[in-house]
């Protein structure tokens, strides 16, 4: 047999180490327990990774196979954990960037009339209540903590087996921590809004004594022995942890170990994800605020689907120190909630340099809630608003239809393609109806377009990144175990990311910096861009870094299209009569200030977070 250090030098003798020529003629090799490669691996290996080879160079590669080098043999020794960075870090700052250092002090908006109002005779009466309504009700010791956390546990006791939502509750540390906060404000120690509050974590944070499972089989039993940055960070605030929340199998949608997490708007759905968990608890009534995090969508999609208020903060903003690592180049943490407010306030305890994430820059997040919004320069993603589907073009992409199998999956696509359509079409009321609202608020909207990239080809980097946090998952065959096996989830992603070439993980690094200023130019021009949750923009801001807040736009009526399926595992099973329609506003980098001073002032005029499911 080949040895494999022998066959990487000359690879690498050769330029070739760094794509994934090599890997492809090994696995050749190995496959057909080859004695040594041939010029026709060469050739199939060289059509995968599309780098062309002269039949010189080829007989060049085999007279030099033979020679001494170390290969990945040696590094898959080490056994790499999952908490271990790259030497490698992402910067989404560009030269001559500027952003607030100084921070000051949190400005809330004027006490809520719950406060005055007094605790309800019935607890639960208080289960859709927001931060500041809380904060104030603890604060003034009309609801003790113990009280509120009792009210939320034996809410996610009730609620659990229809939504799936919780992974571990944290009763006994929860408990502690009430009774402390309880005896703290008493003693005139209050330490801020989130003293005494019940939250949930997402569970790829890590919480000592407790499992931590990021939702995926295989790991169910996992203890990590740490408190994530974050989770100490609430526990400084005073905030009183419940429960760890559900996400899908290593941050992918909402099927977990345990099954799929519902919608609690239309319980036959799922929640969406990957932060299923907190955005269905928080949708439920079931915690004060959650933490979830996002690196392509997984706070926005939840919490469009669940119809809470999510912000995902820009990067290097909040330190992911003990949570787990998707795409170091990609995720973040953020909070979600139910108003824009419970979100800043939320932010504020959270965010900063740790020490640990060096990812992390020494902005700061100086909440005001008198900012004054009709100041601030505003633009709209006017193409994205009136955007509408181009059946022709997208029928024209389907090639004729070879055995009776391939039929149906055609039909099946073009089901779920059309209900799509449908669905676009008739949200697009509410996307109208939240342009006109922002012009009657006195907002001046400026017609505003994103430049024109391959967004999507640059997603590698994710897909790269996220492999080589699993790697040994895969490679052990461990992937296996993991719940959902379809094509697009992360055993098959994982699989397919071998044959990224590390020239074009670069490559796409490269082209990301020049989305990264040309995003940048556009954001010089607004303080804020208001855009359909749905598009393209996703994608953009979450490669440039920059921040967005997702909140509720409106409820669907009887007359909504229904989703093509009633499978609650399936991501087409989405919207539909009586679930929630969402809108998006876009951030400068480190500038969530003003984003959320626009999205709040625009949540209180029309009042969309006050509506909760009925259950």
């Amino acid at each position: 047999m080949l040895d494999r250090r022998d066959f990487m030098k000359t690879c690498s003798g050769m330029g070739l180490a760094g794509t994934l020529l090599p890997g492809v003629l090994w696995a050749q090799a190995q496959a057909q327990s080859a004695k040594k490669i041939t010029k026709e691996m060469i050739d199939n290996a060289s059509a995968i990774a599309d780098v062309p080879i002269a039949d010189d160079y080829k007989e060049m590669m085999l007279e030099n196979l033979n020679d001494q080098a170390k290969g990945y043999e040696e590094i898959y020794k080490l056994h790499i954990p999952n908490s271990v960075e790259p030497a490698l870090l992402f910067d989404p700052v560009l030269p001559g960037m500027k952003f607030e250092t100084a921070r000051k002090p949190l400005r809330m908006s004027k006490a809520p009339s719950a406060g005055a109002s007094g605790a309800p005779k019935n607890l639960e009466d208080l289960a859709f209540a927001s931060v500041r309504e809380l904060a104030e009700l603890v604060r003034t010791r009309q609801v003790s903590s113990v009280a509120l956390t009792e009210m939320y546990l034996a809410r996610l006791k009730k609620y659990d087996p229809l939504l799936k939502f919780a992974v571990t509750l944290t009763e006994e540390r929860a408990r502690t921590q009430a009774k402390k906060a309880d005896e703290e404000i008493a003693a005139g120690k209050y330490r801020g809004p989130l003293h005494g509050l019940p939250w949930g974590a997402k569970d790829l944070l890590a919480t000592k004594g407790y499992r931590t499972t990021w939702g995926a089989a295989g790991f169910e039993t996992q203890m990590i022995d740490e408190d994530a940055t974050v989770v100490k960070r609430l526990d400084e605030a005073g905030a009183v942890l419940v429960a760890k929340l559900t996400l899908g199998a290593l941050a992918q949608g909402d099927v977990w170990f345990g099954g799929v997490t519902r919608n609690p708007w239309n319980t036959n759905q799922g929640s969406s994800g990957s932060s299923a968990g907190p955005a269905s608890a928080t949708a439920a009534g079931c915690v004060a605020f959650s933490i979830g995090s996002e690196t392509l969508g997984s706070i926005s999609s939840p919490s469009t689907r669940c119809g809470c208020t999510g912000l995902r903060p820009s990067f290097g903003l909040v330190p992911r120190t003990g949570a787990m690592a998707l795409s170091w180049s990609m995720d973040k943490l953020g909070p979600i909630c139910r108003t824009v407010e419970d979100c800043a306030l939320v932010l504020s305890a959270i965010y900063g340099p740790d020490g640990s994430d060096r990812t992390v820059q020494p902005a700061a997040f100086n909440w005001d809630a008198n900012l004054d919004w009709r100041k601030l320069r505003v633009g709209y993603l006017k193409a994205d608003f009136e955007r509408k589907p181009d059946e022709q073009q997208e029928t024209a992409k389907e090639e004729p239809a070879a055995t009776p199998e391939e039929q149906k999956k055609r039909g099946e696509r073009k089901k779920r393609r059309e209900a799509a359509r449908a669905r676009a079409e008739y949200d697009r009321k509410y996307n109208d109806a939240a342009l006109a609202k922002l012009r009657e608020m006195g907002v001046n909207l400026v017609a505003v377009e994103m430049p024109k990239f391959p967004y999507d080809a640059m997603v590698a980097m994710l897909i790269a990144e996220s492999a080589a946090a699993f790697d040994e998952l895969t490679r052990s065959g461990k992937d296996k175990l993991l719940t959902s096996q379809k094509d697009f989830d992360w055993p098959n992603t994982f699989r397919t990311a071998r044959f990224i070439p590390a020239v074009e993980y670069i490559q796409a690094a490269r082209a990301r910096r020049l989305v990264m200023e040309a995003v940048a130019k556009v954001f010089e021009s607004f303080d804020v861009i208001v855009a359909p949750t749905q598009g393209q923009q996703l994608v953009i801001t979450n490669l440039t870094g920059h921040p967005a807040v997702i909140l509720p736009n409106g409820l669907r009526g009887g007359d909504a299209p229904k989703p093509p399926s009633d499978d609650p595992g399936d991501f087409t099973n989405a919207g539909g009569p009586g679930t929630l329609a969402s809108l998006t506003f876009l951030g400068n980098l480190y500038g969530e200030a003003k984003l959320l001073g626009l999205a709040r002032a625009y949540q209180e005029a029309t009042g969309f977070q006050l509506l909760h499911p009925k259950m």
